[in-house]
Protein backbone atom coordinates (compact mmCIF):
# COMPACT_ATOMS: atom_id res chain seq x y z
CA UNK A 1 0.00 0.00 0.00
CA UNK A 2 1.09 2.97 -1.10
CA UNK A 3 -0.08 6.07 1.22
CA UNK A 4 -0.73 9.30 -0.32
CA UNK A 5 1.38 12.38 1.27
CA UNK A 6 -2.24 13.99 1.78
CA UNK A 7 -3.11 11.42 4.40
CA UNK A 8 -0.16 11.64 6.29
CA UNK A 9 0.90 14.40 9.00
CA UNK A 10 4.43 15.40 8.58
CA UNK A 11 5.59 16.25 12.17
CA UNK A 12 9.22 16.76 10.88
CA UNK A 13 11.17 18.97 8.01
CA UNK A 14 14.38 19.48 7.27
CA UNK A 15 15.40 23.13 5.12
CA UNK A 16 17.36 22.33 2.07
CA UNK A 17 20.05 24.43 0.77
CA UNK A 18 20.46 24.97 -2.99
CA UNK A 19 23.54 25.60 -4.62
CA UNK A 20 24.42 26.59 -8.03
CA UNK A 21 26.00 23.03 -8.19
CA UNK A 22 22.18 21.61 -8.26
CA UNK A 23 21.34 22.95 -11.48
CA UNK A 24 20.53 21.11 -14.69
CA UNK A 25 20.93 22.84 -17.48
CA UNK A 26 17.22 24.23 -17.80
CA UNK A 27 18.39 26.35 -14.30
CA UNK A 28 15.80 23.27 -12.16
CA UNK A 29 17.26 21.40 -9.60
CA UNK A 30 18.66 18.21 -11.29
CA UNK A 31 16.04 15.16 -10.45
CA UNK A 32 19.27 13.13 -9.15
CA UNK A 33 20.04 15.91 -6.77
CA UNK A 34 16.69 15.59 -4.88
CA UNK A 35 17.42 12.06 -4.32
CA UNK A 36 20.01 13.49 -2.07
CA UNK A 37 17.65 16.06 -0.53
CA UNK A 38 16.15 13.16 0.66
CA UNK A 39 18.61 11.21 1.80
CA UNK A 40 19.55 14.61 3.98
CA UNK A 41 16.16 14.51 5.13
CA UNK A 42 15.95 10.83 6.11
CA UNK A 43 19.20 11.09 7.98
CA UNK A 44 17.81 14.06 9.59
CA UNK A 45 14.62 12.62 10.23
CA UNK A 46 16.21 9.78 12.04
CA UNK A 47 18.55 11.45 14.36
CA UNK A 48 15.57 13.70 15.72
CA UNK A 49 13.58 10.59 15.90
CA UNK A 50 16.48 8.98 17.77
CA UNK A 51 17.58 11.72 19.70
CA UNK A 52 21.25 11.21 18.43
CA UNK A 53 23.55 11.09 15.75
CA UNK A 54 23.48 8.05 13.70
CA UNK A 55 26.50 6.13 13.09
CA UNK A 56 25.21 4.93 9.34
CA UNK A 57 28.08 2.25 9.24
CA UNK A 58 26.64 0.69 12.07
CA UNK A 59 22.56 1.42 11.60
CA UNK A 60 20.77 -1.94 11.05
CA UNK A 61 18.77 -0.15 8.37
CA UNK A 62 18.86 -0.12 4.73
CA UNK A 63 17.35 1.63 1.81
CA UNK A 64 15.55 -1.31 -0.43
CA UNK A 65 13.35 0.71 -2.65
CA UNK A 66 12.78 4.18 -3.68
CA UNK A 67 10.16 6.45 -6.22
CA UNK A 68 9.53 10.08 -6.62
CA UNK A 69 7.09 11.81 -8.87
CA UNK A 70 8.68 15.29 -9.73
CA UNK A 71 5.56 17.80 -9.50
CA UNK A 72 7.13 20.57 -10.41
CA UNK A 73 10.67 21.93 -11.05
CA UNK A 74 12.77 23.64 -7.85
CA UNK A 75 14.51 26.69 -8.60
CA UNK A 76 17.39 28.21 -6.99
CA UNK A 77 15.63 30.49 -5.00
CA UNK A 78 12.57 28.42 -3.87
CA UNK A 79 13.28 27.92 -0.33
CA UNK A 80 12.52 24.26 -0.09
CA UNK A 81 11.82 21.77 3.32
CA UNK A 82 12.30 18.14 3.01
CA UNK A 83 9.25 16.92 5.01
CA UNK A 84 9.19 12.90 6.05
CA UNK A 85 7.02 10.26 8.26
CA UNK A 86 7.54 6.90 8.47
CA UNK A 87 3.69 5.41 8.13
CA UNK A 88 3.53 1.86 8.20
CA UNK A 89 5.77 -0.85 9.45
CA UNK A 90 6.13 -4.97 8.51
CA UNK A 91 8.60 -7.44 10.36
CA UNK A 92 11.17 -6.45 8.64
CA UNK A 93 10.45 -3.02 7.05
CA UNK A 94 8.93 0.06 6.99
CA UNK A 95 7.37 2.35 4.53
CA UNK A 96 8.25 6.31 4.49
CA UNK A 97 7.24 9.18 2.71
CA UNK A 98 8.77 12.68 2.04
CA UNK A 99 7.89 15.80 0.41
CA UNK A 100 10.58 18.51 -1.24
CA UNK A 101 7.94 21.87 -0.54
CA UNK A 102 8.55 25.40 -1.08
CA UNK A 103 7.89 26.88 2.57
CA UNK A 104 6.46 30.50 1.49
CA UNK A 105 3.83 29.03 -0.95
CA UNK A 106 3.33 25.55 0.64
CA UNK A 107 3.48 23.94 -2.88
CA UNK A 108 4.80 20.26 -3.14
CA UNK A 109 7.51 20.32 -5.68
CA UNK A 110 8.31 16.18 -5.53
CA UNK A 111 7.11 13.25 -3.65
CA UNK A 112 9.14 10.42 -2.45
CA UNK A 113 7.87 7.27 -1.46
CA UNK A 114 10.70 4.62 0.29
CA UNK A 115 11.10 1.44 1.73
CA UNK A 116 13.57 0.64 4.19
CA UNK A 117 14.38 -2.98 6.06
CA UNK A 118 16.36 -4.24 8.66
CA UNK A 119 19.97 -5.31 7.38
CA UNK A 120 22.56 -7.05 9.22
CA UNK A 121 26.11 -5.85 8.39
CA UNK A 122 27.98 -8.05 9.17
CA UNK A 123 26.10 -11.08 7.47
CA UNK A 124 24.45 -8.90 4.94
CA UNK A 125 21.02 -10.05 5.34
CA UNK A 126 17.69 -8.69 6.36
CA UNK A 127 16.84 -9.15 9.71
CA UNK A 128 13.48 -7.78 11.86
CA UNK A 129 13.03 -4.23 12.60
CA UNK A 130 14.28 -3.10 15.81
CA UNK A 131 11.52 -3.07 18.24
CA UNK A 132 13.03 0.24 19.83
CA UNK A 133 12.84 1.93 16.56
CA UNK A 134 8.78 1.03 15.57
CA UNK A 135 8.58 2.54 19.75
CA UNK A 136 10.18 5.69 18.84
CA UNK A 137 8.76 6.24 15.69
CA UNK A 138 5.24 5.37 17.13
CA UNK A 139 6.00 7.85 19.93
CA UNK A 140 7.59 10.63 17.59
CA UNK A 141 4.64 10.75 15.03
CA UNK A 142 1.69 10.37 17.75
CA UNK A 143 0.50 6.92 17.38
CA UNK A 144 1.16 5.33 20.69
Amino acid sequence: MVMEESQVQFHFSAPIQIKMCDLDPFAHVNNGVQCNFFDYGRSQYFEEVFGEKIDWMKMDLVLVHVDMDFMQPIKIHDNIVCETAIYAFGNKSMKMVQRLRCAETNVVKTVCHSVLAGFDRQTERSIPINPMYKEKVERFEGRM
